[in-house]
């Protein structure tokens, strides 16, 4: 039981900087080589003049959508390339250490029934 608890703390634990090491993982499994392609981000203010700068999201953006049309199976992968841990990193720190401490007066309650001589 101890196990599983220190497994899930150091999986979902954030990091100072990015995401957490469980949330690293899943983005590698989805795409280990890093070939697929990311969502573009939207074309700043000052490129809506620019036609080779509109035409080169566009591809971009036209490629995108249609590998996520072409099969589900690379749809699945880009969501989960895509995807952000669940609560910001302080949250999720107080929400695991709270779990941490729960799980350990569990276990420690439960190891204290199992004494000779507990009623």
């Amino acid at each position: 039981m101890i196990w599983i608890v220190a497994i899930v703390l150091v999986l979902a634990w954030p990091s100072s900087e990015g995401a957490s090491l469980g949330i690293k993982a899943v983005r590698w499994a989805a795409d280990p080589w890093n070939t697929l392609p990311k969502i573009p981000e939207p074309l700043p203010m000052g490129l809506g003049d620019d036609g080779d700068a509109v035409a080169a999201h566009d591809e971009q953006e036209a490629e995108y959508y249609r590998l996520t049309a072409a099969s589900w199976t690379i749809r699945t992968r880009l969501r989960f390339k895509a995807i952000e841990d669940p609560l910001p990193a302080s949250t999720q720190r107080q929400v695991l250490t709270g779990f941490g401490i729960l799980s350990a007066l569990g276990v420690w309650r439960l190891g204290v029934r199992g004494r000779p001589g507990y009623r």
